[in-house]
């Protein structure tokens, strides 16, 4: 590969992607992180007020909760959209990205612990 595609390539890697580019639409997310945003405020309150242990944890579970479906909904939104996008249109090199991408965002949650 000659220098001025390495350098194009390069440059191409490190554009950020947005979803306008891909078709994705997260906005029917907003309810679900409104409702994770508050449960998060709870927690926050339940602290400063110093209410019992117990009943802490089960809002930050909650919150937990909320946080997994929201991430849950974007990989999925992620693989029917973007990656669906990139197979029926992209190129060798960007269905290899996009199969790098959602096995990253795999093995980055199981070495979190995240039940997928």
């Amino acid at each position: 590969m000659d220098l001025f595609k390495k350098v194009h390539s390069m440059a191409k890697k490190k554009k950020k992607k947005t979803s306008e580019q891909t078709g994705a639409n997260h906005a029917n997310l907003l309810p679900k992180l409104n409702r994770a945003e508050g449960q998060l405020g709870g927690v926050k309150k339940m602290i400063e007020e110093r209410r019992y242990c117990p009943d802490i944890i089960q809002q930050v579970r909650a919150a937990r909760t909320a946080l997994a479906a929201i991430e849950a909904a974007l990989i999925e939104s992620h693989i029917r959209c973007c990656v669906q996008k990139s197979f029926e249109e992209g190129s060798p090199e960007d269905k290899n990205e996009k199969i790098s991408e959602v096995v990253s965002l795999f093995k980055s949650a199981l070495s979190k612990g995240v039940n997928l």
